[in-house]
């Protein structure tokens, strides 16, 4: 009997990088996919020597539909029998006021957390639904269920992962596939250094005086949920570090 297969989305990095490494140390095969070449590749080797099983990677961007049906067209038959698809590929990219926003920002923000997780669902799921099975799982945010002072545009795109969770749950109960969106708080990965543009002192002051959550532990969760019973569907998973009450409220040690 082969493996099961989980299809990542921003798997060079943070949650999605976790989550590559306890899926293989679970011995499922991969698909790693994401835009910095360099890093599949290493992170490729990394899991087909340590774990001996199989990994494909697919370099290319989530907000460019025509990159995302030739990477999912390039796979073979046996590869497109994909147990769960992880629409993870995300960021944020400043934190001001919307009148001072930055439109490229915007965009970049609504192309890749919206526009990618739909290019990437409409191209798989089909599969899913000729295999009669599957399981997607979305990566939303604390951020999709609280606003908070310069989150606005972000914010707004994880409200809408939130609504597009619930909806697609409809379009894809009477095929039996299941549906699950995953909510972090704050998460120490690449996230903040990549809003503040490749300021990492900046960055670090976002964890500094408590202790965050790291990849590993969203990745425990999206195990979690992948591994229930056939009858049972983890609807939407909120986590939060013990430090943090809601999107304002977090208690450091300073």
């Amino acid at each position: 009997m082969s493996n099961k297969t989980i299809l990542i989305t921003g798997a060079t990095a943070g949650i999605g990088e976790a989550t590559a490494l306890k899926f293989a140390e679970a011995n499922w095969d991969l698909i790693i996919t994401g835009r910095r070449a360099d890093r599949l590749e290493k992170l490729q080797t990394t899991l087909i020597s340590k774990f001996k099983i199989s990994v494909n990677t697919l370099c290319f961007d989530v907000r460019n539909s025509a990159e995302v049906e030739q990477a999912i067209d390039s796979l073979n038959e046996q590869a497109l029998k994909i147990d769960v698809l992880l629409n993870n590929a995300g960021l944020a990219l400043g934190k001001g006021p919307l009148q001072e926003g930055n439109i490229d920002d915007w965009d970049t923000m609504i192309d890749t957390n919206l526009k990618g997780l739909l290019y990437m669902t409409r191209k798989v799921a089909p599969f899913m639904i000729k295999n009669g099975r599957g399981h997607i799982v979305n990566i939303g945010s604390l951020a999709g269920m609280e606003v908070y002072p310069g989150g606005n545009v972000y914010c707004a795109t994880k409200h809408a992962v939130k609504a597009i969770s619930r909806a697609m749950r409809m379009d894809m109960v009477q095929h039996g596939i299941k549906v699950t969106s995953i909510n972090p708080g704050l998460a120490e990965t690449e996230f903040s250094e990549v809003r503040f543009k490749g300021d990492a002192e900046k960055a670090k002051t976002v964890y500094k005086g408590f202790e965050p959550l790291y990849g590993s532990d969203i990745a425990e969760v999206i195990y979690f949920t992948a591994t229930r019973p056939p009858h049972v569907n983890m609807d939407e998973v909120l986590i939060l570090c013990t430090a943090q009450a809601d999107s304002r409220l977090v208690h450091k040690n300073q």
